[in-house]
């Protein structure tokens, strides 16, 4: 049994390069393109998935949506598999961040695991919530097939690191990913995860 976890597709605030975290920005016009693609890869595994859950964000819902319509599978949105909350640092580029808030930004890039952007949320209160999210819709599907999850880069890539033990620090070295990336990992991996200590 396997969970397939996948990236959005594109927003316009991808291409700029903007910090999304919980702001609900819709997917473009590329983005509907690629979610559609994708899906089409997809529709010769739909006998073997049964079951299709997305984050509560626009950009993750539609995605997901059109997923759905190609595999005929209802999307169940859950609350805890949406993005990491930056606070007051959304709709920031990285750049603007580090002009605006150093003293802020100082602390986050050297324990961003514990420590929060201001009216954030840290990686580690991220963790704790969408790793049981995880283990949860694994266990309501024991033994019926594959599971697809779409969701967030920054959900993902914690997640991998946790689950490699990888520093939270080298995430987007290691585990960067395009919009609509698939990653597959065997749900028996996450049996006994726990969200860990800090790296």
């Amino acid at each position: 049994m396997k969970l397939l976890l996948i990236r959005h597709g594109e927003t316009d605030w991808n291409i700029a390069k903007r910090i999304q975290g919980g702001t609900d920005i819709g997917l473009n016009q590329d983005g509907l393109a690629q979610a559609a693609a994708l899906a089409k890869t997809l529709s010769p595994r739909s006998g073997s998935i049964c079951a299709l859950y997305s984050s509560p964000l626009k950009r993750a819902g539609q995605t997901a949506e059109v997923i759905g319509e190609y595999l005929g599978l209802p999307c169940r949105r859950v609350d805890t598999l949406r993005e990491i909350n930056f606070g007051l640092w959304e709709g920031l580029t990285w750049e603007e961040v580090k002009t605006r808030f150093p003293e802020e930004f100082k602390v986050w890039y050297q324990d961003r695991r514990r420590a929060r952007p201001p009216e954030g949320e840290s990686y580690q209160e991220l963790l704790e919530r969408f790793v049981p999210a995880l283990q949860g819709l694994t266990e309501n599907a024991a033994g019926t097939g594959d599971i697809i999850v779409v969701t967030h880069s920054g959900c993902i890539m914690s997640f991998l690191s946790l689950l490699n033990g990888t520093p939270l620090h080298e995430m987007a070295k290691r585990y960067k990913l395009s919009n609509t990336a698939v990653i597959e990992i065997e749900t028996d991996r996450l049996l006994n995860l726990t969200p860990g200590t800090p790296n």
